[in-house]
């Protein structure tokens, strides 16, 4: 029997984790990454005067969220953190998807979906 997984990466406001994390909990996912890092888009960023020089900040702080989950959630998770992310400006980020094509829970050597559950 095969499983389809997918990898879900979304880039978000900092603002906005502690919100989708709750969001998130009804899925009952078994495990979500989530790094702090720096980008820019069509948001650029902002520019200051430091010291009489202008200082161009055009990478922003942004969130990552990394997650697998089955098939059959994504569409729910993906729109959840739209819905949850979607301020209608500028920043609000964007979300990618990838086929996964197998999973292993090291501890107890599983497989597929019994890895990510």
């Amino acid at each position: 029997m095969v499983i389809s997984m997918k990898k879900i990466e979304a880039y978000i406001r900092p603002e906005r984790l502690e919100d989708i994390k709750i969001v998130l909990e009804k899925y009952r996912l078994n495990g979500m990454s989530i790094m702090q890092i720096m980008g820019f888009g069509n948001q650029k960023g902002w520019k200051e005067i430091v010291r009489g020089t202008e200082v161009d900040y055009n990478f922003l702080q942004k969130i990552k969220i990394e997650l697998v989950v089955l098939d059959e959630q994504v569409e729910q998770v993906v729109d959840s953190i739209v819905e949850t992310s979607h301020t209608g400006e500028y920043g609000d980020g964007k979300i990618f998807i990838y086929d996964v094509a197998d999973a292993v829970r090291i501890r107890t050597r599983e497989r597929g979906e019994d890895a990510i559950k």
